[in-house]
């Protein structure tokens, strides 16, 4: 499964370092432009992610049309492209649309899809946390990187960096990512949109996915224009901006591990979720109201934490709340929801800072996240732990199948390709003896 999932994973990891190599540092390199204001720089920061969603669904529309390797390399293409006009910009608008056509290549949900393609049914939800923990490991790496590369070489060299990324990634993609097979999956019920949203589990992973991206971009815009600003009373270098982002990435990378062990091995994503969601709340309350520079660090280094235990079981626990006919629309639904709250974040920062202050805005971000905290105890539940049962189709009596009802069984389906029936139990609760009884010919 590894050996499947790793190429994938790995061109992900690539495209998103590219992207999260310039958040620690673009809202405040991006003030010195032309004609830039903090509500543009805002929108700048999270601009890739509003095409990033508009073009989720075309982009998984079209693979499914043409190909998945068609479709990423088109997609990283256009990724490569945006980089470069980036990197020459010299106003604060070509920057503007050079960041839009960077989010412009939707390639997530074609790499997720392509993962469901090559890695059987019962070891995706492993298949999602690790691409999860390659995109969190991009961000933690990023973090460190970011300005110690911009202070050095300046920010048009991370945007070139990116562009190289992007290359690397196509040559990953054509040289060590296999061809899917084709499969068609069958269950007795259509997806709806409404089903998934009725969910609550489904629902709060959605949730919890849109606050965390939100918050993200929010920070990024906040971090380096505080520390750098003089009116808010610390006056740091941008070559400095370092000795809060390394210190906030060991950090990070240090909680990611045992955050995705204790989530997947041990079953409590929730509790990991609500532990998370603790830490963004200390990381705002403390980032809008000290002026003590060891502390402001401190807050940054909880925001890290916090996001870098999320975002290894975000992914998995959608893939385990869904049923095999609702992943890709729930997994569609929760990034395209994830990046418009990415490119809002950014935007609601900017144009606060523009009509406020920073204390203001961190009191209604905390208030925010106060509501989170509270939705997600009453709300949310660990996953019961699955089995599945393989059954050749020929020896499996149909109109016993179809009316198979039991609160033990969560979704069965037809794996056309193999001709088998797959069915997805609770194994504590019943014997997979018994379960074959019940629909064998």
């Amino acid at each position: 499964m590894f050996k499947k999932v790793l190429p994938l994973s790995s061109i992900l990891f690539l495209r998103f370092l590219g992207l999260f190599l310039v958040l620690p540092v673009l809202s405040v390199y991006a003030l010195d432009l032309e004609g830039a204001t903090p509500l543009l720089v805002g929108i700048i920061v999270g601009g890739y992610a509003l095409t990033q969603a508009i073009f989720q669904v075309p982009f998984g529309t079209m693979s499914d049309k043409v190909g998945r390797k068609p479709t990423i390399l088109f997609g990283l293409l256009i990724f490569l492209i945006g980089s470069i006009i980036c990197a020459y910009s010299t106003d604060i608008y070509t920057l503007m649309f050079g960041r839009f056509l960077q989010g412009a290549g939707a390639i997530g949900s074609v790499v997720t899809a392509m993962i469901s393609d090559l890695v059987e049914e019962e070891v995706r939800g492993k298949a999602m946390a690790i691409m999860g923990g390659f995109i969190a490991l991009s961000f933690a790496l990023a973090m460190g990187l970011g300005p110690v590369v911009a202070a050095n070489f300046g920010i048009s060299t991370i945007f070139l960096i990116t562009a190289f990324l992007a290359i690397l990634a196509i040559a990953v993609l054509f040289l060590k990512v296999p061809t899917p097979p084709k499969i068609k999956h069958i269950y007795h019920n259509s997806a709806k949109t409404s089903d998934i949203l009725k969910d609550s589990n489904l629902l709060n992973m959605i949730i919890i996915n849109t606050f965390q991206k939100g918050l993200m971009t929010m920070a990024f815009v906040l971090i380096p224009i505080i520390l750098t600003k003089p009116e808010y009373g610390f006056a740091w270098e941008k070559s400095e901006l370092w000795m809060a982002y390394v210190p906030a990435m060991i950090a990070g990378l240090a909680a990611m591990g045992p955050a995705a062990v204790f989530g997947e091995k041990k079953n409590i994503p929730k509790q990991i979720f609500l532990l998370s969601i603790v830490l963004f709340l200390i990381s705002f309350i403390i980032m809008g109201f000290t002026t003590d520079s060891t502390l402001f660090v401190l807050g940054v280094v909880a925001f890290f934490v916090a996001f870098n235990m999320m975002e290894p079981l975000v992914q998995s626990m959608i893939s385990k709340f869904a049923k095999v006919h609702q992943k890709g629309a729930a997994l569609g639904i929760s990034n395209s929801s994830a990046y418009f709250a990415t490119f809002l974040g950014g935007t609601f920062a900017g144009l606060y800072l523009d009509i406020s202050d920073r204390e203001t805005l961190a009191l209604s971000i905390s208030t925010l996240i106060v509501i989170w905290f509270v939705w997600t105890a009453f709300k949310l539940q660990n996953p019961k732990r699955h089995s599945h049962l393989y059954i050749p189709q020929d020896e499996v009596d149909t109109d016993k199948l179809l009316a198979l009802e039991n609160d033990n069984i969560a979704e069965w389906y037809i794996n056309e390709t193999e001709n088998v029936i797959v069915i997805k139990y609770v194994k504590d609760s019943i014997e997979e003896d018994d379960l074959k009884g019940k629909i064998a010919k």
